[in-house]
This record gives structure tokens, C-alpha cells and sequence, in this order.
């Protein structure tokens, strides 16, 4: 993830000698009590501060070599106190953590061999010197002796945190108020002292650390910070990476706020405008905006978002983002701020900036920091205190994916990829918006998308550009629609064809029309289940003979939470009862055994990493079809369907519980109820 920016080299200000490069920051010594800093401003503020778990830190070790019987920071523990580090270690301590320390840890413990221990030191020879002990010993690659797992920076710290006496700490960027963090000290400080503030309260701060026998400076920041210093020891990487992206988010925001202070009020229903003052604007191009733009979008992407939120309030702006199908606060700013943002956003998606009375699209393609292409989807809102904008995010890596990944079952799996491979006819796919019906199709299609195949889709809005397709967007205020565009497309010679949505009686009919005349047609539809399409159909006035003689099949899907594979454990005490009578005419095995989330720091303390696909496929057989009359029975088409090998959602979400990758509760928020009728 970049940073908008890098510190300065140059700095040779009072923050260079003292821990606040500030001038306003003030000169209380710490007699005078824990309060914040007074003067200093505060552009932004973030929704949370990590606070660590609760554990107690030893005294002082005698000598370096004696461990010490400090637990590292036990994850999902409640809001605690961090434990006091020590401070004023003997002069004799004050230095830098040794390689060769680390690895007669590693051996006294039984981590390494001693033949391992010393061929260790050997390679560590040829690495960087100048690289911190931890991050020079995880380069080499050094496989642990009990399981041979590599040594990577983080198990090594942990470690080495244990041994000094010092918590361990894991650094979440969505959880570090960079406002703060800039308060505290200056950039030049913290950088020449390997350290970074992490969390800030009115009474403490909790600083990163590398150098675990290093605390000559804590005197300095106490009396400076006026609070109390706790010490913790974290990955020396992420210090470095999260002190540059911090401190550089810290100064871009401030000269943001100077750029577009002016016009922060515009839009706003609840405030009085300065008439006289409108006429003063901001540029876009300026280089702290677009420093702010580009770490916004790299942060966002590395964080696996899938949606950012710019949202205005009646005295600031707040930016969400929605990681695996939940929002998360990740920071507070001035409505100034929030208007430069948006302005240059909409600038690089070809949006007109002037214009904020009414809702406009626009879409904008970028790279991750992997040099990975990204394209974004821009939409904007008028609201009552400004202009609110959502990007949605496309990552290649995720919308398009093979079917094991998207979630299918080996059972649906191959019956999916049967009924693709027909000639001509429609499938459709149906769920909610944000179900992954666009993930679904795309997917699909680019599996069949070869040089002997003319793919072509006609969609509102474009998703994501696909190279291996003929995309077309609707425009109506040109009064291009779904029907124009395939009436367009039956002239171009094409063998699939994917229609965005069924919306209306006209759009079905061209559907129809195509399948008809020997295309294989893909489409959408909103509707809870894969049975309710065909009533779905018939409601917008399709005829029951031209849907036998065109469907071949439905794919009903939602998205749940899976569970984090690092902390998730068996749930004993969960009742199955609710989810027996759930999925009823169906049983549990006995060796039923859910999972229940628990929270660490892979997943934020949430319990769940990642999202995946729940799946319910009829497909249109002899049987089903002497169903399909005028006034059909849902429960038995149900019925039939489920003859014809359909698993119903909360079914499939079931199994999902039984294979330890979701919870009851997930499935059972998220999928319809199993209607069968009477038997």
C-alpha cells in the first residue's frame, strides 16, 4: 500500500530534536496532568483505537538471555489496559537487539537445532546488515524444528517479545487514529528512534517499538505528550511501512483542509453560506489532494475492500468501507477535505465536478500496488449536508474466478457446467443486489469466451470491462435500452448473449426471441428463490409455452461470511435444533459439528474472513415442464426440482455449517426458508 507521501529528509525543525515538531504544541511539563495537547489541530478522527488485550508486563530482566513470562496480547479480549513497559533500563542495557541473541533464543527453546542455529548465523552473514535482526533472520528462510513451518517477521516477533518482557502487538491500520499519531511526535523523531504511537488516550500512549532494550527517549515523549508511555513490541516492517503512510495522511489532510476549507459549507441545508466567499476555489490537481486520492484507493485495496463510502455530515465527513459485506469507520474528516476528495475523484472518472444538484456515474480504472489493474464504478448522491460518493471496487483477482472458488459444490459444480454447454436457450441467475450475480455470470462467460465464440453482453451499468466480451451500456436518455441493445445485438452475429436484467415484458420477449433463433442467452432476475423465476416470468407476461420451450435452468445464489481459518473453533454448546427444523424434510448427520467465530487479528476480531457463495440450481427437465401452466403450484415445482437434483439454499448453506466454513446464524440471516408444501 503506498503512502501519499514520504517524510521529510530535510526537517530540521524542533521535531527533529523533540518528540512534537508542532510550534503551538504545548510546553506543560507532566505535573501538570494527562490531558491532550493543547493548540494542536486535529483534522481527522478515527471510528476506533485499538486497545490490547489484558496482560501484565514482568519486571526488568537481570540480563538480556532470561525469559520472561510475559503472554503475548491474547486476541478478542474486552477493552483493557496496556501493561506498563519498563523504564530507565541501566545504561548497560541501552542497546540494540543482537542476531546472534535471537537465535540462542531460538535454540534454548527448541525452535532450531543447534546445527541449524549456527548454519543460521552463517547465511544471516550474507543478508542486509543494516536490516533489523528479525527481518534479516525471517529473510533466510529458517523452518521451525517442531513442525517445519518457515520463521516468518511476525512469529518472530511474538517470540522475541516474550523474551524481553514486552507485549507483542499487531498493528491494524483501520484501528490507529493517524491524526493523533501526528500530535504525539514528529515524523523526524519517530523515525530516528525506530518507533511508532499506536494508541492515544487521555491518560497513556502506547508505542510500537523494535528495539526492545532501547527506552531512552520515553523520559522525553512522557514530558512531552504529558501522558504516560507504554512500550510494545511489534513487526519492525509494519512500523516502518504504517510511520511513513501515517504521518504523510496526517499532512496531506491538514493542507487539504486549508486547499478546500472555503467551499465546505456548499450543499449543506442546515448552514448559512458566505456568498462572498463562493467565488473561491479549489484546485483538484493540487498535490497534497492528490496524495489523499491514491493512498485512499491503495489503503482501500489493501484493506480487501469492496466498496468505499464518502459520506458528508452536518460537521465533517466520514469514509467507510465495506469489507467482506460489512462497513467499517475508518476515518473522520473536514467537510473540506471531503469536498477536494470528491472533486478529484470525479475529475478522473470524467464526472462533471460543476455540476452537484443531481446523481451522476462515472468509472475509473487504476493499479493496486501489485501493478494489477483495478476498475472502480463511481456513483454520486445529493444529500442534505453535500455530495456523497460510493466507489465500488472491481478486482480482477475476485470478480472473476473458477467455480470451486466462487463456492459451488461439487454436485452443482458439474450440473452448472452442463447446462452452460447447451446450445441456445436462457439461464437465468436471481438474488439481491450484492448477492454476486455479476461474479457468477462474468465467471462463466469468460470460461466460454473463446476464439471460436462471439460473446456479447448488453448491461447497465458496464461491471467491469472484459477484454473476451462485445460490451454494451444502455443509455436512455438516448433511449437506448435492454431491448434496442438486443435488438442491436441479434445483428452482430453472436452466440452468447448476456442481458443485464429482465426488467419488463419487452426485455423478456427479446430474450425469448433470441434463444428462439438459436443463441444461448444469460440474464438476471430478482426473485428469493430459483423456482419463484418461472412465476417471475409469467407475472411480466411471458406465456408458459415459450418458457418450456426456452428455460433451461435457474441459479438462485446468496453470499455468506466464511469463518476465519485461524481462530475459528468447534461450538460445542450450539443447539442444531433450529437448523433441523430449518431444513426439514432433510436430517443432520450425527457427526454434525459447527463452528463458532471467535476473532483475532487476521480477521479483526470480527471471526470471519472473506465471503462465499451459497447456491440453489433447477434445471428445466421433461417433469417440471408439465408443471409450467397457467396457474402453477410453487411447492410443487419445488418438489420437482428437488427430484431433479436442486438443493435449496438453506440446504446448501447447511453443508457449508457441516464443513466448518460458516455459522447457522449466517446462513439463516441470509437464505430464504425451505418451502416444500405438502408432501
Amino acid at each position: 500500500m503506498a503512502a501519499p507521501d514520504q517524510p521529510s529528509k530535510q526537517h530540521k525543525s524542533r521535531g527533529d530534536a523533540l518528540p512534537g515538531d508542532t510550534a503551538t504544541q504545548s510546553r506543560h511539563s507532566s505535573s501538570s496532568g494527562g490531558g491532550a495537547p493543547s493548540g494542536a489541530s486535529a483534522p481527522i478522527r478515527r471510528s476506533a483505537i485499538f486497545v490490547p488485550g489484558n496482560v501484565e508486563d514482568g519486571p526488568a530482566p537481570s540480563k538480556p538471555s532470561g525469559p520472561a513470562s510475559v503472554p503475548s496480547t491474547p486476541s478478542g479480549s474486552g477493552p483493557t489496559t496496556v501493561p506498563p513497559a519498563r523504564s530507565g533500563l541501566p545504561a548497560l542495557m541501552q542497546r540494540p537487539l543482537e542476531l546472534t541473541q535471537v537465535i540462542n533464543w531460538l535454540q534454548t527453546d527448541g525452535w532450531i537445532s543447534p546445527e541449524l542455529a549456527q548454519a543460521t548465523i552463517s547465511r544471516c552473514s550474507h543478508a542486509v546488515s543494516s536490516q533489523h535482526p528479525i527481518v534479516r533472520l525471517a529473510s533466510v528462510v529458517v523452518p521451525r524444528q517442531q513442525d517445519g513451518k518457515a520463521l516468518d517477521v511476525e512469529m518472530l516477533t511474538e517470540f522475541v517479545a516474550k523474551h524481553c518482557g514486552l507485549p507483542y502487538y499487531k498493528i491494524d491500520p483501520l484501528k490507529v487514529d493517524a491524526a493523533k499519531v501526528a500530535e504525539t511526535m514528529g515524523a523526524p523523531y519517530a523515525q530516528r528512534h525506530g518507533i511508532l504511537p499506536v494508541q492515544v488516550t487521555a491518560q497513556e500512549v502506547v508505542i510500537a517499538v523494535k528495539e526492545p532494550w532501547i527506552d531512552e527517549w520515553v523520559t522525553e515523549v512522557e514530558r512531552q505528550a504529558r501522558r504516560k508511555v507504554r512500550r510494545v513490541l511489534a513487526n519492525p516492517k509494519d512500523i516502518d511501512r504504517y510511520r511513513s503512510e501515517f504521518f504523510a495522511l496526517a499532512r496531506s489532510v491538514k493542507a487539504a483542509s486549508k486547499l478546500g476549507g472555503s467551499l465546505s459549507s456548499l450543499g449543506n441545508f442546515e448552514q448559512l453560506v458566505d456568498l462572498s466567499n463562493t467565488n473561491q476555489q479549489f484546485d483538484a490537481n493540487d498535490q497534497g489532494i492528490i496524495r489523499l486520492v491514491d493512498w485512499l484507493w491503495q489503503f482501500a485495496f489493501a484493506q480487501r475492500a469492496s466498496d468505499i463510502h464518502l459520506e458528508p455530515r452536518r460537521d465533517q465527513s466520514v469514509i467507510r468501507f465495506r469489507i467482506d459485506g460489512v462497513l467499517h469507520k475508518v476515518y473522520q474528516m473536514p467537510l473540506g477535505v471531503h469536498n477536494a476528495i470528491v472533486s478529484r475523484v470525479k475529475l478522473l472518472g470524467r464526472i462533471d465536478v460543476v455540476e452537484k444538484r443531481r446523481p451522476q456515474d462515472g468509472r475509473i480504472k487504476t493499479r493496486n500496488t501489485l501493478g494489477d489493474e483495478v476498475e472502480m464504478r463511481l456513483s454520486t448522491l445529493p444529500t442534505a449536508f453535500g455530495e456523497k460518493m460510493v466507489m465500488r471496487i472491481f478486482d480482477p483477482e475476485n470478480t472473476v474466478k473458477d467455480l470451486s472458488a466462487l463456492g459451488f459444490t461439487p454436485h452443482d459444480a458439474q450440473r452448472w457446467e452442463k447446462l452452460v454447454e447447451r446450445p441456445h436457450g436462457i439461464i437465468l441467475v436471481t438474488g439481491p443486489t450484492g448477492s454476486g450475480k455479476t461474479t457468477t455470470l462474468y465467471s462463466t462467460l469468460k470460461r466460454l469466451a473463446t476464439e471460436e465464440v462471439n460473446v456479447s453482453t448488453v448491461e447497465d451499468p458496464i461491471e467491469m470491462i472484459e477484454p473476451a466480451f462485445n460490451q454494451t451500456q444502455v443509455q436512455p436518455a438516448l433511449d437506448f435500452s435492454f431491448v434496442e441493445g438486443l435488438r442491436a445485438l441479434m445483428r452482430q452475429d453472436p452466440d452468447i448473449i448476456m442481458v443485464g436484467e429482465i426488467r419488463d415484458l419487452e426485455t423478456a420477449e427479446m430474450a425469448v426471441q433470441s434463444a428462439l433463433t438459436g443463441h444461448l442467452v444469460f440474464s438476471t432476475l430478482h426473485t428469493n428463490d430459483a423456482p419463484s423465476a418461472i412465476s417471475r416470468l409469467m407475472e411480466l407476461g411471458v406465456p408458459p409455452y415459450l418458457i418450456n420451450a426456452t428455460l433451461l435452468g435457474v441459479l438462485a445464489q446468496r453470499l455468506v461470511r466464511t469463518l476465519c481459518p485461524q481462530c475459528k473453533q468447534p461450538d460445542e454448546e450450539a443447539s442444531t435444533e433450529a437448523l433441523a427444523s430449518a431444513i426439514q424434510p432433510w436430517k443432520i448427520k450425527r457427526d454434525y459439528r459447527p463452528y463458532k467465530p471467535v476473532g483475532c487479528e487476521e480477521c479483526r476480531d470480527t471471526g470471519f474472513r472473506g465471503r462465499m457463495g451459497l447456491y440453489e440450481l433447477l434445471t428445466v427437465s421433461e417433469a417440471l415442464k408439465d408443471q409450467v401452466h397457467a396457474s402453477p403450484s410453487m411447492s410443487v415445482l419445488r418438489r420437482q426440482a428437488v427430484k431433479d437434483g436442486m438443493h435449496p439454499l438453506r440446504l446448501a448453506g447447511a453443508l457449508r455449517v457441516s464443513e466448518g466454513l460458516t455459522t447457522i446464524e449466517e446462513v439463516m440471516a441470509n437464505t430464504p426458508p425451505i418451502e416444500m408444501g405438502d408432501r
